[in-house]
């Protein structure tokens, strides 16, 4: 067999860590060799260092690869002095070519066993003594058909090359039987929480310090981190209720071993954050994007497998690139995965700065059927006895340990009905009311759990049925004392306000429109977006229209029609609106309305000018014959509807048409508008077809919202 056709069955040979490397073309064989001695060097030294905490798994194996690499080290030595590379044939040169193949992938793995979560090694751990079996015989291999005694290799260099060729022949799977004893123990106090038991605390604690190495809450974390993203990513063909599970199981170890306020140092730290102007220092070169070399405030990763920041790389593939900015590789999807660990790091490294971090808007957002994995019995029960833990703090805990409970109850509740349905059994939304009227720190926390439990239908009874509850979230949205605190509180009046019952009862509490109304109009970008979409919901409820005017949330909606990002949601409200006469007296009166409306049926989006064109089939019905005479005398409104019949959506063209023929009713204004040469916009309505004969009656009122307004999980 050539060795080109071996190596190249080597190559198709696909391994989760080994990455895909190739060659480079540009390099001489001088410089190959260099480089490939460089890594290799490298890799030894690295594993030599004793500053370095040794990893904690796969021991026997990282250090019997690092010996065999050690060996191939004093080979490149030799090969690299110059007098050999005039002896180097074309096998002998495929051959380096190779070997740089192999070292990287012996350093990817190398470095994964130091660096990648121990939970994921140990669940691993016969598959990674795999791939240090599959480099043995890759090495092997390598030997095999390298031309060593072509080449004229020294008599002791070539002793130790065939000792390792023979050992490497002779390698067998090795699986360590104390790391293969530590994943069954894993795996028992699995078995525990599966059977309604919890697991030993002493042995809890053997397996997490003194094998596992997990010392305090900060490895949890990162643990948590970890796992977590392998679950939303999907690498792997790791079943997602296992690893579910063991982040359960590492979340319950964290409180039940390290207590709450261990490790707390977080909280303090967000109070004595400053806003300011500039960064002060240097940003992280891994923290910056490619494109925009900023900070990365919603880190993504392409099909290539680069990180970006989201709007940045968007924006690239809206422009009609096909390509990965920073490698020139096709992208073979649009897909961009989140990139959670590194958005933590950065979030973390922020905090240590004292530099301001906030969350994408919408970053997280996840609704009852968010396609996360079905949990496992194991890991409901594990996030139980959790959640126990902390509502026994958030209950009878000192300030600092309800603040930070109130922190961990909001994380918990970030995914997962179950968890959201059993916090709020044990009785957490009475205990988390009790702290919107405390420390900023709590107030904010307090309220975004409350924002997270309320995703869940049957939180949102509870929380409706508790006393003064809603009275409190209103107060923290009209005096929270934070930016994120009054935008979590509208975000969870948005929520509640799903149910429709819920609907007049929010409008009817003291402060609560008005209080969307100012946030709508002064918020920021994501705060008016929970403003808007709260409104919008509530405008559904015939009976809100009054509050609606009476508090200025009608003129902040007509303001917000010429705010980007919200206009969508504002035009979709104002058509709901104004089927009441009321609405109508008021916003009829105002030109602005209509030019706002018609200005979003010009640049708005396909669901944009569906709830602009609405929202002005709606006025002119119900504001009789004037109204209709000033929404038909609009400039360029019969070319804007004319293509609106033609390439709207299907609800947009029979809105558009219903105001047509509104519009040609009015005598008078057929010689002065533009609908005078009527003939153009005749034609696109009798070729719209169906909506002639579609059984559309112009009392109904259908307004479209991206109905993927979600709410937002913090």
């Amino acid at each position: 067999m050539s060795s080109a056709l071996v190596f190249s069955t080597m190559r198709r040979r696909k391994s989760p860590l080994s990455g895909a490397f190739f060659t480079p073309a540009d390099l001489s064989f001088v410089a190959l060799i260099r480089t490939v001695e460089s890594i290799a060097g490298d890799l030894v030294a690295v594993h030599a260092d004793t500053s370095i905490s040794p990893p904690v798994f796969q021991l026997r194996n990282i250090r019997s690869l690092v010996r065999k690499v050690k060996i191939i080290l004093s080979l490149l030595a030799y090969l690299g002095d110059g007098e050999s590379l005039s002896r180097l044939s074309l096998s002998a040169t495929t051959s380096l070519k190779e070997l740089y193949i192999l070292i990287n992938r012996a350093r990817i793995l190398l470095d994964f066993c130091s660096q990648a979560s121990r939970f994921w090694l140990l669940i691993h751990n016969t598959q990674i003594s795999g791939h240090f079996h599959d480099l043995n015989i890759e090495i092997a291999t390598l030997l095999d058909v390298f031309p060593l005694r072509e080449i004229g290799i020294p008599a002791d260099v070539m002793e130790q090359i065939d000792l390792l060729h023979r050992q490497c022949q002779r390698s067998k799977l090795f699986v360590d039987p104390r790391d293969e004893a530590l994943r069954l123990t894993i795996f028992s106090f699995l078995e525990e929480f599966e059977k309604g038991r919890i697991p030993d605390p002493a042995q809890l604690r053997t397996a997490f310090v003194h094998r596992l190495g997990i010392r305090n809450p900060n490895s949890c974390r990162t643990e948590i981190e970890y796992l977590e993203e392998q679950i939303y990513s999907q690498y792997e063909e790791t079943d997602p209720s296992l690893l579910g599970g063991m982040v359960a199981l590492v979340r319950y170890g964290r409180f039940r071993l390290f207590g709450i306020l261990e490790g707390c140092e977080e909280t303090k730290k967000i109070t004595s954050c400053k806003w300011i102007g500039e960064l002060p220092v240097t940003i992280p070169k891994d923290f910056c994007c490619p494109i925009s070399l900023d900070l990365m405030r919603d880190p993504v990763i392409t099909s290539s497998g680069q990180t970006y920041d989201r709007a940045f790389i968007t924006q690239w593939m809206e422009e009609g690139h096909c390509t990965c900015p920073n490698s020139g590789q096709m992208l073979s999807h649009t897909r961009l995965i989140p990139n959670r660990a590194l958005r933590s790091l950065i979030a973390q490294w922020c905090m240590a700065q004292g530099i301001p971090y906030d969350p994408p808007d919408g970053y997280e957002t996840y609704a009852e059927s968010t396609a996360v994995p079905s949990a496992s019995r194991a890991a409901k029960e594990a996030n139980q006895r959790t959640a126990e833990i902390l509502i026994e703090k958030l209950s009878v805990g000192s300030e600092l340990e309800k603040t930070a409970a109130a922190r961990e109850i909001r994380l918990l509740a970030k995914t997962g009905k179950e968890n959201r349905s059993c916090i709020a059994e044990l009785g957490a939304i009475p205990l988390l009311e009790a702290l919107l009227s405390s420390n900023s720190i709590a107030q904010e926390n307090s309220v975004t759990a409350m924002l997270n439990l309320s995703i869940h239908d049957r939180n949102k009874r509870r929380i409706m049925e508790q006393e003064g509850c809603l009275g409190s979230i209103v107060n923290v949205l009209m005096n929270g004392l934070t930016t994120e605190a009054r935008e979590n509180a509208a975000a969870t009046l948005f929520s509640l306000s799903v149910v429709h019952v819920y609907k007049k009862r929010i409008c009817d509490e003291s402060g609560a429109v008005e209080a969307l109304a100012g946030l709508l109009r002064e918020g920021t970008p994501r705060g008016k977006k929970d403003a808007v979409t709260a409104l919008f919901n509530l405008s559904t409820h015939p009976e809100c229209s009054v509050r609606m005017v009476e508090s200025g949330a009608l003129s902040a909606l007509v303001e917000a029609l010429k705010t980007e990002g919200v206009a969508e949601e504002a035009a979709g409200a104002l058509a709901l609106l104004a089927r009441q006469q009321s609405v109508v007296d008021v916003v009829g009166k105002d030109d602005v309305t209509v030019a706002s409306l018609v200005g979003l049926m010009r640049r708005g989006s396909a669901k944009g000018k569906e709830n602009a064109v609405a929202a002005l089939h709606e006025l002119c019905r119900s504001g009789g014959v004037s109204l209709t005479q000033k929404v038909a005398r609009t400039p360029a409104l019969g070319g804007l509807i004319q293509t609106i019949l033609f390439t709207g959506t299907k609800r947009a063209k029979r809105k558009a048409a219903s105001l047509v023929r509104l519009c040609q009713k009015c005598e008078p204004v057929a010689a002065t508008t533009p609908f005078e040469s009527g003939l153009g916009l005749e034609y696109a309505v009798a070729r719209s077809g169906s909506m002639r004969s579609s059984g559309f009656v112009t009392g109904d009122v259908s307004v479209s919202v991206s109905v993927a307004i979600s709410v937002p999980v913090l």
